[in-house]
């Protein structure tokens, strides 16, 4: 006698969950974590884009943003025929290029400096110190560069009364030295705060390497050349890329605060400009809106060059 085979029933599934929902369910704190800083960016920096179409139009307050004029690249031709345009064009480009190349190895030799400190207590204390300036508010910053810089400040007391007989260099209201304050003072602010990154990429080299480096004969310096520089390379690349994203994005908040009519001839930058046309002056907003957007273009050119003038060279980018 025969029996059948006995059948298993199966469940076939119609449909798979969405790996997105999956997630969600296994790490909810996580997404929530993450959502305060996606709905930041969609608040502040992707809905204001359609405000862009300003730049565009005679934009009148009482007509509102869809019932104003369009004048098409009026405004951007505008500012080329500007007679104060190659000024500020040039103060912004030197202003954040001498930050960049000035700014940008400080917190790597910072950064190897700490890590070559032993003792813990003192590296500790180091890697605070050099961090504070950051948190310091920029009006205290540059409050404190007037009183160090003020005709009877310590900078003149110390170092310009004595070799240059007696008479004091007022540098806030002196065009030559703005650049350099604007730097130096960016500097000290920044180069604790940006050798946080180079540090975290520093300790995540194997020991090793050091070790195996020191049997063959290696000094310090050496493991720094051989071991340390080509293993954190990809970062210093990547925070170059971002940097050179950011050269005409020289920062309102401190020019603003540092410069006077005096020192407009080497002060002036393009979002200083702006908030004059756009908000004190003549209240163009759709002529402030071309120049910031003009500036963005820029910025945007000059950060998808870099990154392909670093794929070419190195085969690395950040996309």
């Amino acid at each position: 006698m025969s029996t059948a085979p006995r059948q298993i029933p199966s469940v076939i599934s119609t449909g798979r969950s969405n790996p997105l929902i999956r997630n969600i369910r296994q790490y909810p704190l996580l997404y929530v974590m993450c959502a305060a800083g996606v709905l930041w960016f969609v608040v502040f920096r992707y809905i204001p884009m359609g405000g862009l179409i300003v730049a565009f139009q005679k934009f009148k307050l009482a007509k509102g943003l869809f019932a104003s004029e369009f004048v098409g690249f009026k405004h951007f031709i505008r500012f080329l025929h500007d007679p104060y345009a190659f000024r500020i064009i040039r103060n912004t480009f030197l202003i954040a290029f001498y930050s960049l190349l000035w700014g940008f190895p400080v917190p790597i030799l910072l950064a190897l400096t700490i890590n070559e400190v032993h003792n813990e207590k003192f590296k500790r204390v180091g890697q605070s110190v050099s961090y504070l300036p950051h948190f310091v508010s920029t009006v205290v910053v540059v409050g404190l560069l007037q009183m160090l810089t003020a005709s009877d400040g310590i900078i003149n007391y110390l170092l310009v009364k004595p070799i240059n007989e007696g008479r004091p260099i007022l540098f806030m209201s002196r065009p030559e030295w703005f650049r350099t304050l604007y730097v130096g003072i960016g500097i000290w602010q920044d180069a604790g705060w940006g050798s946080i990154i180079y540090l975290a990429a520093i300790a995540g080299i194997d020991v090793q390497l050091y070790e195996a480096a020191k049997i063959d004969g290696a000094s310090r310096l050496q493991c720094i050349y051989r071991i340390t520089l080509p293993v954190i390379m990809p970062t210093i690349r990547v925070l170059l890329i971002l940097k050179m994203g950011q050269l005409f994005s020289v920062g309102f908040e401190k020019v603003y605060l540092m410069y006077s009519p005096a020192t407009y001839e080497t002060a002036d930058v393009l979002s200083t400009y702006v908030y004059r046309v756009g908000i004190l002056g003549g209240q163009d907003i759709s002529y402030a809106a071309a120049i910031g957007f003009l500036e963005s273009i820029i910025c945007l050119v000059l950060i998808v060059g870099a990154n392909y003038v670093s794929k070419k060279l190195s085969g690395e980018g950040i996309y």
